[in-house]
């Protein structure tokens, strides 16, 4: 880890110290070392004490913390201590003057309970109860008394209960829906158990006998219903809602949505039926998905015309867009149309940019602007208190409260002080913070900051131990984790190169402890050796190895078409979404790193000169 010294009376071991007081909860002592310390840190020994040992004889003291920190990450663990200490001992009065909105339901519902209980306007209390009852889950038990005073005054109300049955039911809340069930007229209980059926069986939508009044509340079940089944079943669901149309007088929103998601279930399984259903969708209901989808099925038909008359009248056109008519045209001999796009795109900094150099053989631009700095705007913000709690958390390895205060310094930052706020960060070596602050920002130009040479000798050793492109192992990082080392995703990815552990220890032929994925040296080691094995399974193909890297070989292996298709063109029919977008990106940040290193090359001409299946 790359970090600059704090300058300040006081060590982090003293810090350390004084916290490991706090929490002990002697006050005489934790009043002498905080007093005594010096440090950046000093406001979480503070937090420390107040959080575990909250009481009303240090109300002043508390109450004058949570002024002084409000809104920064050292607030909100001492007020739910103290909220929930208040609460417990029955302070009403204090609880409701040191509320603040919060996620926290329990502690937002004993708000609106102690509200009730002082006297405050019903009104507002009971629009506020009300959204807290409409949702699609159960509250916790601390909800229960302001839900009976909502009840009493006339709230809950039959429509009210299927809205909240609706909700329950399309995430499988059976056991709420079963409750939500009692609450409903008795004629109309057995729709609780229809909306139950479709949302564990799409295909019960299509029985046409279950819909037995024809009653709008069946129609909004239909809908749901035809839109699960078209991922299951396409063309039981096709005919379904074919039926279900001359059963129901949907509204015109409801008919939308529905053809909006035959449209885009049908295009992604790459059904005979999509082109007419993409084109039932109205052009006010395309979004950037759908045309992306149009796009493709008119790119896997290879009708070039269809797509120059698609995208020829429309006056804003994406990258990915331009990129495709040019071909188009190319396709159809209009060679002069084509390269007039082609040499417009050619001078950006993006996949389609450095595809369009390769196609003209013109040279890559990284179109890099240096970042200059106003004099003294970087000492400013490196003197902020909230800087130096971030940088001195993450020199202490604390990482998640690291990231927390350095989201408090950039919320609270004009523009000029965030983009000093990155030079600092990368110049420590808090690579993922610059980055994203820069996104943040939209300061695509700082290439420099944006992609920095993180971990260098690392990926050197490693990637020729195992004989894989250095650029490569770098653009796989940078796109997976934005080079932050402790990483780690919804799928318990984690590290630089983000390795499941599964991966790790089969590709290590034996276990690798969890932890160790975090080590820079270890991650790095068994990505760089991931990726030969895939480059290996691939047979050399690097499209492949990559689009594998992130979806399974084997799910990629299912997408090779039986006859042999320009690799640019299976690029973009990849029907995931995130693996289509994630092979362009890693290409392109490899373009990015190539150029860095003052090579000639591109990339992305080998894709041009591919072709994938047959």
């Amino acid at each position: 880890m790359q970090v600059c010294s704090v300058s300040f009376a006081g060590s982090h071991d003293d810090f350390l110290k004084a916290e490991k007081i706090a929490r002990g909860g002697n006050y005489s002592e934790f009043k002498r070392v905080n007093e005594q310390l010096k440090h950046p840190l000093k406001p979480y020994v503070e937090m420390a004490f107040y959080k575990h040992h909250p009481h009303i004889k240090y109300q002043t003291e508390i109450e004058h913390f949570l002024q002084v920190y409000q809104h920064t990450p050292l607030e909100w663990p001492v007020r739910s201590a103290w909220l929930n200490y208040l609460a417990k001992h029955g302070h009403k009065a204090k609880f409701v003057e040191n509320y603040s909105i919060t996620k926290d339901v329990e502690l937002t519902c004993q708000y609106l309970d102690f509200q009730w209980q002082l006297g405050a306007p019903k009104d507002a209390l009971l629009e506020q109860i009300e959204k807290l009852w409409l949702v699609n889950k159960s509250q916790p038990k601390e909800c229960d008394g302001v839900f009976s005073y909502w009840r009493k005054a006339g709230g809950q109300t039959p429509e009210i209960v299927w809205q909240r049955l609706g909700l329950a039911a399309r995430v499988g809340q059976y056991k709420l829906v079963g409750y939500l069930k009692t609450q409903l007229p008795a004629k109309e209980r057995y729709l609780a158990d229809l909306y139950t059926k479709v949302k564990k069986d799409p295909s019960a939508a299509a029985g046409l006998y279950r819909y037995k009044n024809k009653s709008p509340k069946e129609a909004e079940i239909a809908v749901y219903g035809v839109k699960r089944l078209v991922w299951q079943d396409p063309d039981l669901a096709i005919r379904a809602w074919q039926k279900l149309s001359t059963m129901f007088t949907f509204s015109a929103q409801q008919q939308d949505k529905v053809h909006y998601a035959l449209a885009y279930a049908l295009a992604v399984k790459q059904h005979d039926e999509a082109k007419f259903w993409l084109n039932k969708v109205p052009d006010t209901k395309q979004d950037n998905k759908l045309v992306q989808w149009h796009l493709a099925n008119m790119l896997r038909e290879q009708d070039w015309p269809a797509i120059i008359a698609f995208f020829t009248p429309k006056k804003e056109l994406s990258a990915g867009h331009q990129y495709w008519l040019a071909y188009s045209y190319s396709r159809q001999g209009k060679n002069e149309q084509a390269n007039e796009l082609w040499q417009k795109l050619a001078t950006e900094r993006d996949y389609y940019g450095f595809l369009a150099a390769a196609r003209l053989d013109l040279p890559v631009n990284l179109n890099n602007q240096e970042l200059t700095l106003p004099p003294g705007l970087k000492a400013k913000v490196e003197q902020a208190p909230g800087y130096k709690r971030a940088k001195v958390l993450y020199e202490l390895d604390r990482v998640t409260s690291a990231r927390r205060e350095w989201n408090y310094l950039i919320d609270t930052s004009s523009n000029a002080e965030k983009l000093a706020a990155a030079v600092l960060a990368s110049e420590q070596g808090w690579h993922d913070r610059a980055i994203i602050t820069l996104a943040r920002l939209k300061a695509w130009d700082y290439v420099d900051l944006r992609f920095p040479d993180a971990y260098t000798n690392l990926f050197e050793r490693y990637s020729n131990r195992h004989k894989v492109d250095l650029d490569w192992s770098i653009a796989i990082a940078r796109r997976e984790s934005s080079f932050a080392a402790d990483a780690r995703s919804r799928a318990n990815a984690r590290g630089l190169m983000q390795l499941l552990p599964s991966t790790a220890q089969y590709i290590n032929r034996s276990s690798v402890a969890s932890k160790r994925l975090y080590e820079p040296s270890t991650n790095i080691n068994l990505g760089t050796k991931y990726l030969k094995y895939l480059e290996g399974k691939t047979r050399g193909n690097q499209i492949l190895a990559t689009a594998s890297y992130n979806a399974g070989y084997h799910r990629v292996n299912k997408w090779i078409p039986d006859e042999a298709m320009p690799a640019e063109l299976w690029i973009e029919l990849i029907p995931y979404r995130e693996t289509r977008d994630y092979v362009k990106n890693v290409f392109a940040y490899r373009q990015v790193y190539l150029a860095k290193q003052g090579k000639n090359e591109n990339v992305l001409a080998t894709i041009l000169d591919m072709n994938i299946g047959g």
